[in-house]
Protein backbone atom coordinates (compact mmCIF):
# COMPACT_ATOMS: atom_id res chain seq x y z
CA UNK A 1 0.00 0.00 0.00
CA UNK A 2 1.45 3.41 -1.00
CA UNK A 3 1.42 6.73 0.86
CA UNK A 4 -1.37 8.14 -1.31
CA UNK A 5 -3.72 5.28 -0.43
CA UNK A 6 -2.96 5.64 3.27
CA UNK A 7 -3.49 9.41 3.22
CA UNK A 8 -6.85 8.94 1.48
CA UNK A 9 -7.87 6.41 4.11
CA UNK A 10 -6.81 8.73 6.94
CA UNK A 11 -8.90 11.57 5.50
CA UNK A 12 -11.93 9.31 5.11
CA UNK A 13 -11.63 8.11 8.69
CA UNK A 14 -11.42 11.68 10.00
CA UNK A 15 -14.58 12.60 8.11
CA UNK A 16 -16.44 9.60 9.54
CA UNK A 17 -15.33 10.45 13.08
CA UNK A 18 -16.41 14.06 12.63
CA UNK A 19 -19.86 13.03 11.50
CA UNK A 20 -20.17 10.66 14.44
CA UNK A 21 -18.84 12.99 17.12
CA UNK A 22 -20.82 16.21 17.02
CA UNK A 23 -22.35 18.95 14.94
CA UNK A 24 -19.91 21.55 16.25
CA UNK A 25 -16.24 21.53 15.34
CA UNK A 26 -14.07 23.04 18.06
CA UNK A 27 -10.69 24.64 17.48
CA UNK A 28 -8.14 24.84 20.27
CA UNK A 29 -8.78 28.57 20.70
CA UNK A 30 -12.52 27.94 21.01
CA UNK A 31 -11.90 25.30 23.67
CA UNK A 32 -9.80 27.77 25.65
CA UNK A 33 -12.41 30.54 25.39
CA UNK A 34 -15.18 28.21 26.50
CA UNK A 35 -13.16 26.82 29.41
CA UNK A 36 -12.31 30.32 30.65
CA UNK A 37 -16.01 30.99 31.19
CA UNK A 38 -17.28 27.57 32.24
CA UNK A 39 -14.54 25.69 34.07
CA UNK A 40 -15.73 25.27 37.67
CA UNK A 41 -12.26 25.41 39.22
CA UNK A 42 -11.68 28.79 37.55
CA UNK A 43 -15.02 30.08 38.75
CA UNK A 44 -14.12 29.13 42.33
CA UNK A 45 -10.81 30.95 42.04
CA UNK A 46 -12.61 34.05 40.80
CA UNK A 47 -14.86 33.86 43.87
CA UNK A 48 -11.76 33.66 46.07
CA UNK A 49 -10.46 36.73 44.27
CA UNK A 50 -13.67 38.56 45.14
CA UNK A 51 -13.33 37.53 48.79
CA UNK A 52 -9.80 38.97 48.85
CA UNK A 53 -11.18 42.25 47.53
CA UNK A 54 -13.81 42.32 50.25
CA UNK A 55 -11.19 41.66 52.91
CA UNK A 56 -9.18 44.59 51.58
CA UNK A 57 -12.24 46.85 51.84
CA UNK A 58 -12.74 45.67 55.41
CA UNK A 59 -9.12 46.44 56.30
CA UNK A 60 -9.35 49.92 54.77
CA UNK A 61 -12.56 50.56 56.70
CA UNK A 62 -10.64 50.23 59.99
CA UNK A 63 -9.70 53.90 59.60
CA UNK A 64 -13.34 54.82 60.04
CA UNK A 65 -14.91 55.28 63.49
CA UNK A 66 -17.46 52.88 64.92
CA UNK A 67 -20.94 54.01 65.97
CA UNK A 68 -23.42 52.00 68.02
CA UNK A 69 -26.95 52.67 69.15
CA UNK A 70 -27.97 51.04 72.42
CA UNK A 71 -31.17 51.01 74.40
CA UNK A 72 -32.02 49.31 77.68
CA UNK A 73 -35.50 48.86 79.17
CA UNK A 74 -36.44 47.20 82.43
CA UNK A 75 -39.45 46.56 84.66
CA UNK A 76 -39.17 46.12 88.45
CA UNK A 77 -41.76 44.67 90.80
CA UNK A 78 -41.44 45.26 94.60
CA UNK A 79 -44.51 43.58 96.12
CA UNK A 80 -43.76 44.50 99.76
CA UNK A 81 -43.28 48.22 99.20
CA UNK A 82 -45.98 50.46 100.62
CA UNK A 83 -46.33 52.38 97.39
CA UNK A 84 -45.20 52.30 93.77
CA UNK A 85 -44.42 48.61 93.86
CA UNK A 86 -44.00 48.56 90.10
CA UNK A 87 -41.36 50.67 88.34
CA UNK A 88 -40.13 51.02 84.78
CA UNK A 89 -36.84 52.50 83.58
CA UNK A 90 -35.32 52.94 80.13
CA UNK A 91 -32.13 54.31 78.66
CA UNK A 92 -31.06 55.13 75.10
CA UNK A 93 -27.75 56.33 73.74
CA UNK A 94 -25.13 56.46 70.98
CA UNK A 95 -21.52 55.35 71.49
CA UNK A 96 -18.70 56.13 69.07
CA UNK A 97 -15.13 54.89 69.05
CA UNK A 98 -12.03 55.45 66.93
CA UNK A 99 -8.60 53.89 67.15
CA UNK A 100 -6.04 56.68 67.12
CA UNK A 101 -2.98 54.43 66.98
CA UNK A 102 -2.41 50.69 67.30
CA UNK A 103 1.29 50.31 66.65
CA UNK A 104 0.95 50.51 62.86
CA UNK A 105 -1.07 47.30 62.69
CA UNK A 106 -3.86 48.94 60.74
CA UNK A 107 -1.57 50.25 58.00
CA UNK A 108 0.35 46.99 57.68
CA UNK A 109 -2.88 45.00 57.55
CA UNK A 110 -4.09 47.12 54.63
CA UNK A 111 -0.80 46.54 52.79
CA UNK A 112 -1.04 42.80 53.49
CA UNK A 113 -4.57 42.62 52.12
CA UNK A 114 -3.49 44.48 49.00
CA UNK A 115 -0.84 41.81 48.48
CA UNK A 116 -3.41 39.08 49.11
CA UNK A 117 -5.67 40.59 46.46
CA UNK A 118 -2.84 40.64 43.94
CA UNK A 119 -1.82 37.09 44.86
CA UNK A 120 -5.41 35.91 44.32
CA UNK A 121 -5.44 37.57 40.91
CA UNK A 122 -2.15 35.90 39.99
CA UNK A 123 -3.47 32.54 41.18
CA UNK A 124 -6.47 32.91 38.89
CA UNK A 125 -4.34 33.91 35.92
CA UNK A 126 -1.92 31.05 36.60
CA UNK A 127 -4.82 28.60 36.76
CA UNK A 128 -6.02 29.88 33.39
CA UNK A 129 -2.58 29.28 31.89
CA UNK A 130 -2.40 25.83 33.44
CA UNK A 131 -5.81 25.07 31.99
CA UNK A 132 -4.56 26.17 28.57
CA UNK A 133 -1.65 23.71 28.72
CA UNK A 134 -3.93 20.93 29.99
CA UNK A 135 -6.27 21.60 27.07
CA UNK A 136 -3.32 21.59 24.69
CA UNK A 137 -2.15 18.16 25.83
CA UNK A 138 -5.65 16.67 25.73
CA UNK A 139 -6.35 18.30 22.35
CA UNK A 140 -3.18 16.82 20.81
CA UNK A 141 -3.90 13.45 22.44
CA UNK A 142 -7.29 13.41 20.73
CA UNK A 143 -5.78 14.25 17.35
CA UNK A 144 -3.17 11.53 17.91
CA UNK A 145 -5.84 8.97 18.86
CA UNK A 146 -7.92 9.94 15.84
CA UNK A 147 -5.03 9.35 13.45
CA UNK A 148 -4.18 6.10 15.23
CA UNK A 149 -7.69 4.86 14.44
CA UNK A 150 -6.98 5.44 10.73
CA UNK A 151 -3.78 3.41 10.97
CA UNK A 152 -5.49 0.44 12.62
CA UNK A 153 -8.49 0.68 10.31
CA UNK A 154 -6.27 0.37 7.27
CA UNK A 155 -4.33 -2.47 8.91
CA UNK A 156 -7.58 -4.29 9.70
CA UNK A 157 -8.83 -3.94 6.12
CA UNK A 158 -5.57 -5.24 4.70
CA UNK A 159 -5.26 -8.22 7.04
CA UNK A 160 -8.94 -9.00 6.52
CA UNK A 161 -8.45 -9.09 2.76
CA UNK A 162 -5.38 -11.30 3.15
CA UNK A 163 -7.23 -13.70 5.43
CA UNK A 164 -10.15 -13.92 2.99
CA UNK A 165 -7.81 -14.61 0.09
CA UNK A 166 -6.10 -17.31 2.12
CA UNK A 167 -9.47 -18.88 2.87
CA UNK A 168 -10.24 -19.04 -0.84
CA UNK A 169 -6.87 -20.63 -1.50
CA UNK A 170 -7.51 -23.14 1.31
CA UNK A 171 -10.91 -24.02 -0.14
CA UNK A 172 -9.24 -24.55 -3.52
CA UNK A 173 -6.66 -26.82 -1.89
CA UNK A 174 -3.77 -24.49 -2.59
CA UNK A 175 -3.11 -23.47 1.05
CA UNK A 176 -3.11 -25.17 4.42
CA UNK A 177 -5.42 -24.59 7.35
CA UNK A 178 -2.40 -23.47 9.35
CA UNK A 179 -1.71 -20.61 6.93
CA UNK A 180 -5.34 -19.54 7.04
CA UNK A 181 -5.44 -19.74 10.88
CA UNK A 182 -2.35 -17.57 11.14
CA UNK A 183 -3.73 -14.84 8.90
CA UNK A 184 -7.12 -15.08 10.60
CA UNK A 185 -5.42 -14.56 13.98
CA UNK A 186 -3.57 -11.55 12.54
CA UNK A 187 -6.89 -10.11 11.39
CA UNK A 188 -8.42 -10.60 14.83
CA UNK A 189 -5.43 -8.88 16.43
CA UNK A 190 -5.88 -5.90 14.11
CA UNK A 191 -9.57 -5.76 15.02
CA UNK A 192 -8.61 -5.70 18.70
CA UNK A 193 -6.09 -2.92 18.09
CA UNK A 194 -8.73 -0.91 16.22
CA UNK A 195 -11.30 -1.30 19.00
CA UNK A 196 -8.68 -0.39 21.60
CA UNK A 197 -7.69 2.76 19.68
CA UNK A 198 -11.34 3.78 19.40
CA UNK A 199 -11.69 3.36 23.16
CA UNK A 200 -8.63 5.52 23.71
CA UNK A 201 -10.12 8.18 21.44
CA UNK A 202 -13.38 8.20 23.42
CA UNK A 203 -11.46 8.41 26.71
CA UNK A 204 -9.47 11.40 25.52
CA UNK A 205 -12.64 13.15 24.40
CA UNK A 206 -14.12 12.58 27.86
CA UNK A 207 -11.04 14.23 29.39
CA UNK A 208 -11.62 17.25 27.19
CA UNK A 209 -15.32 17.41 28.07
CA UNK A 210 -14.36 17.34 31.75
CA UNK A 211 -12.06 20.32 31.33
CA UNK A 212 -14.77 22.16 29.42
CA UNK A 213 -17.49 21.15 31.91
CA UNK A 214 -19.63 19.75 29.12
CA UNK A 215 -22.59 17.60 30.13
CA UNK A 216 -23.41 14.08 28.99
CA UNK A 217 -25.79 15.48 26.37
CA UNK A 218 -23.02 17.42 24.62
CA UNK A 219 -20.66 15.90 22.11
CA UNK A 220 -17.52 17.36 20.64
CA UNK A 221 -15.22 16.94 17.69
CA UNK A 222 -12.00 18.83 17.03
CA UNK A 223 -10.79 20.83 14.08
CA UNK A 224 -7.86 19.41 12.17
CA UNK A 225 -4.44 20.94 12.64
CA UNK A 226 -2.01 21.20 9.76
CA UNK A 227 1.35 19.80 10.86
CA UNK A 228 4.23 19.81 8.39
CA UNK A 229 7.50 17.95 8.67
CA UNK A 230 9.40 21.24 8.62
CA UNK A 231 7.35 22.42 11.60
CA UNK A 232 8.11 19.24 13.53
CA UNK A 233 11.83 19.49 12.83
CA UNK A 234 12.12 23.25 13.43
CA UNK A 235 15.16 24.34 15.44
CA UNK A 236 14.57 25.11 19.10
CA UNK A 237 15.59 28.43 20.70
CA UNK A 238 18.48 28.47 23.21
CA UNK A 239 17.56 26.68 26.42
CA UNK A 240 19.11 29.31 28.72
CA UNK A 241 17.10 32.03 27.00
CA UNK A 242 13.90 30.02 27.44
CA UNK A 243 14.61 29.55 31.14
CA UNK A 244 15.23 33.27 31.60
CA UNK A 245 11.97 34.11 29.86
CA UNK A 246 10.15 31.45 31.89
CA UNK A 247 11.32 33.08 35.12
CA UNK A 248 10.18 36.50 33.89
CA UNK A 249 6.72 35.35 32.81
CA UNK A 250 5.89 32.73 35.44
CA UNK A 251 2.92 33.93 37.47
CA UNK A 252 3.33 31.32 40.18
CA UNK A 253 6.83 32.60 40.89
CA UNK A 254 5.54 36.18 41.05
CA UNK A 255 2.90 35.07 43.53
CA UNK A 256 5.51 33.37 45.72
CA UNK A 257 7.65 36.50 45.69
CA UNK A 258 4.62 38.51 46.84
CA UNK A 259 4.06 35.93 49.57
CA UNK A 260 7.59 36.62 50.78
CA UNK A 261 6.81 40.34 50.93
CA UNK A 262 3.58 39.53 52.73
CA UNK A 263 5.43 37.47 55.30
CA UNK A 264 7.54 40.54 56.12
CA UNK A 265 4.33 42.47 56.71
CA UNK A 266 3.07 39.64 58.91
CA UNK A 267 6.15 40.11 61.10
CA UNK A 268 5.36 43.83 61.45
CA UNK A 269 1.71 43.07 62.25
CA UNK A 270 2.72 40.55 64.89
CA UNK A 271 5.07 43.09 66.52
CA UNK A 272 2.34 45.73 66.55
CA UNK A 273 0.19 43.56 68.80
CA UNK A 274 2.68 44.16 71.63
CA UNK A 275 2.73 47.97 71.29
CA UNK A 276 0.61 50.54 73.17
CA UNK A 277 -2.79 51.41 71.73
CA UNK A 278 -4.64 54.71 71.88
CA UNK A 279 -8.38 54.91 71.28
CA UNK A 280 -10.92 57.73 71.46
CA UNK A 281 -14.44 57.12 72.77
CA UNK A 282 -17.49 59.38 72.89
CA UNK A 283 -21.21 58.99 73.52
CA UNK A 284 -24.54 60.59 74.29
CA UNK A 285 -27.38 59.04 76.31
CA UNK A 286 -30.53 59.77 78.25
CA UNK A 287 -33.10 57.84 80.26
CA UNK A 288 -36.56 57.73 81.75
CA UNK A 289 -37.98 56.37 85.03
CA UNK A 290 -41.60 55.68 85.85
CA UNK A 291 -43.38 56.52 87.98
CA UNK A 292 -41.64 59.86 87.96
CA UNK A 293 -41.73 63.34 86.63
CA UNK A 294 -42.87 64.35 83.20
CA UNK A 295 -41.43 62.12 80.46
CA UNK A 296 -39.95 65.02 78.48
CA UNK A 297 -38.48 66.61 81.63
CA UNK A 298 -36.80 63.37 82.63
CA UNK A 299 -35.26 62.89 79.18
CA UNK A 300 -33.93 66.44 79.27
CA UNK A 301 -32.49 66.20 82.77
CA UNK A 302 -30.97 62.74 82.16
CA UNK A 303 -29.32 63.73 78.89
CA UNK A 304 -25.52 63.49 79.13
CA UNK A 305 -22.46 63.55 76.88
CA UNK A 306 -19.11 61.88 77.42
CA UNK A 307 -15.74 61.72 75.71
CA UNK A 308 -12.59 59.89 76.73
CA UNK A 309 -9.13 58.87 75.58
CA UNK A 310 -7.84 55.39 76.43
CA UNK A 311 -4.21 54.30 76.51
CA UNK A 312 -3.59 50.54 76.75
CA UNK A 313 -0.04 49.32 77.36
CA UNK A 314 0.45 45.54 77.21
CA UNK A 315 2.77 44.27 79.91
CA UNK A 316 2.29 40.51 80.02
CA UNK A 317 0.45 38.70 77.21
CA UNK A 318 1.50 35.09 77.84
CA UNK A 319 4.07 35.29 75.02
CA UNK A 320 1.38 35.78 72.39
CA UNK A 321 3.28 38.60 70.67
CA UNK A 322 6.63 36.81 70.78
CA UNK A 323 5.10 33.62 69.41
CA UNK A 324 3.28 35.51 66.66
CA UNK A 325 6.50 37.20 65.55
CA UNK A 326 8.40 33.89 65.54
CA UNK A 327 5.61 32.21 63.55
CA UNK A 328 5.62 35.04 61.01
CA UNK A 329 9.39 34.76 60.58
CA UNK A 330 9.07 31.02 59.93
CA UNK A 331 6.44 31.77 57.29
CA UNK A 332 8.81 34.30 55.74
CA UNK A 333 11.59 31.72 55.48
CA UNK A 334 9.13 29.18 54.09
CA UNK A 335 7.99 31.65 51.42
CA UNK A 336 11.60 32.25 50.41
CA UNK A 337 12.20 28.50 50.13
CA UNK A 338 9.05 28.12 48.02
CA UNK A 339 10.34 30.77 45.62
CA UNK A 340 13.74 29.04 45.39
CA UNK A 341 12.01 25.72 44.78
CA UNK A 342 9.93 27.24 42.00
CA UNK A 343 13.12 28.43 40.29
CA UNK A 344 14.39 24.85 40.40
CA UNK A 345 11.08 23.47 39.10
CA UNK A 346 11.11 25.88 36.18
CA UNK A 347 14.68 24.97 35.26
CA UNK A 348 13.90 21.25 35.39
CA UNK A 349 10.65 21.62 33.45
CA UNK A 350 12.26 23.66 30.66
CA UNK A 351 15.21 21.30 30.40
CA UNK A 352 12.97 18.22 30.37
CA UNK A 353 10.84 19.62 27.55
CA UNK A 354 13.98 20.34 25.54
CA UNK A 355 15.23 16.78 26.07
CA UNK A 356 11.85 15.25 25.17
CA UNK A 357 11.39 17.47 22.12
CA UNK A 358 14.84 16.85 20.69
CA UNK A 359 14.39 13.14 21.29
CA UNK A 360 11.00 13.22 19.53
CA UNK A 361 12.49 15.10 16.57
CA UNK A 362 15.27 12.52 16.24
CA UNK A 363 12.75 9.68 16.50
CA UNK A 364 10.59 11.40 13.88
CA UNK A 365 13.47 11.51 11.39
CA UNK A 366 14.32 7.87 12.08
CA UNK A 367 10.64 6.87 11.86
CA UNK A 368 10.30 8.52 8.44
CA UNK A 369 13.07 6.33 7.08
CA UNK A 370 11.72 3.30 8.92
CA UNK A 371 8.25 3.86 7.46
CA UNK A 372 9.60 4.25 3.93
CA UNK A 373 11.53 1.00 4.31
CA UNK A 374 8.57 -0.81 5.92
CA UNK A 375 6.21 0.27 3.12
CA UNK A 376 8.60 -0.94 0.45
CA UNK A 377 9.14 -4.22 2.29
CA UNK A 378 5.42 -4.75 2.79
CA UNK A 379 4.65 -4.07 -0.87
CA UNK A 380 7.39 -6.43 -2.04
CA UNK A 381 6.36 -9.13 0.43
CA UNK A 382 2.75 -8.98 -0.76
CA UNK A 383 3.88 -9.39 -4.36
CA UNK A 384 6.12 -12.33 -3.44
CA UNK A 385 3.34 -13.90 -1.38
CA UNK A 386 1.04 -13.73 -4.39
CA UNK A 387 3.66 -15.66 -6.33
CA UNK A 388 4.10 -18.15 -3.50
CA UNK A 389 7.65 -17.11 -2.77
CA UNK A 390 7.19 -16.24 0.93
CA UNK A 391 5.23 -17.85 3.73
CA UNK A 392 2.55 -16.39 6.00
CA UNK A 393 5.04 -15.64 8.77
CA UNK A 394 6.99 -13.31 6.49
CA UNK A 395 3.75 -11.70 5.34
CA UNK A 396 2.58 -11.10 8.92
CA UNK A 397 5.99 -9.75 9.94
CA UNK A 398 6.00 -7.22 7.12
CA UNK A 399 2.43 -6.22 7.99
CA UNK A 400 3.20 -5.68 11.69
CA UNK A 401 6.40 -3.80 10.93
CA UNK A 402 4.45 -1.41 8.71
CA UNK A 403 1.85 -0.75 11.42
CA UNK A 404 4.54 -0.21 14.04
CA UNK A 405 6.44 2.19 11.76
CA UNK A 406 3.32 4.28 11.20
CA UNK A 407 2.60 4.34 14.91
CA UNK A 408 6.19 5.35 15.72
CA UNK A 409 6.06 8.21 13.21
CA UNK A 410 2.68 9.38 14.52
CA UNK A 411 3.79 9.30 18.14
CA UNK A 412 7.04 11.14 17.43
CA UNK A 413 5.16 13.81 15.46
CA UNK A 414 2.78 14.68 18.26
CA UNK A 415 5.41 14.43 20.99
CA UNK A 416 7.63 16.87 19.09
CA UNK A 417 4.71 19.24 18.49
CA UNK A 418 3.67 19.14 22.14
CA UNK A 419 7.24 19.84 23.26
CA UNK A 420 7.56 22.81 20.92
CA UNK A 421 4.29 24.28 22.15
CA UNK A 422 5.25 23.81 25.80
CA UNK A 423 8.57 25.56 25.18
CA UNK A 424 6.60 28.34 23.52
CA UNK A 425 4.41 28.52 26.63
CA UNK A 426 7.37 28.85 28.99
CA UNK A 427 8.82 31.61 26.83
CA UNK A 428 5.67 33.67 26.20
CA UNK A 429 3.04 32.45 28.71
CA UNK A 430 0.72 31.82 25.76
CA UNK A 431 -0.15 28.77 23.73
CA UNK A 432 -1.39 28.72 20.13
CA UNK A 433 -2.28 25.83 17.90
Amino acid sequence: MNKKTFTTSLLATSLVLSAYAADDVWSYAECVDYARSNNISLQKLRLSEQVSGLELEEAQAQWQPTLDFNTTHGFTNSPWRSSDSNAYNGQVGFNAGWTVWNGGEREKTIERNKLNTEISRLDTEDAIRTLETDLLQVYLNILYAREAIAIYEEAEKLSGAQAERMRQLMDAGRASKVDYAQLKAQHQQDIYNLVNSQGTYDTRRMELKKLLELGIDRDITLADVEISASQILAALPPVDESYRLAVQTDLKLKGLELEEDGAELDVAIARASGMPRISLNAGVSTGYYAPGDNFGTQLKQAFNENIGLTLAIPILDNKRTKTAVARARVQQLNARLDADQRHTELAQAVENWYIDTRSAQSRYQAAEQQLESAMATDELTNEQFSLGLVNTIDLMTAHNNLVEARQALLQAKYMALLGQKMIEYYRTSTVSL
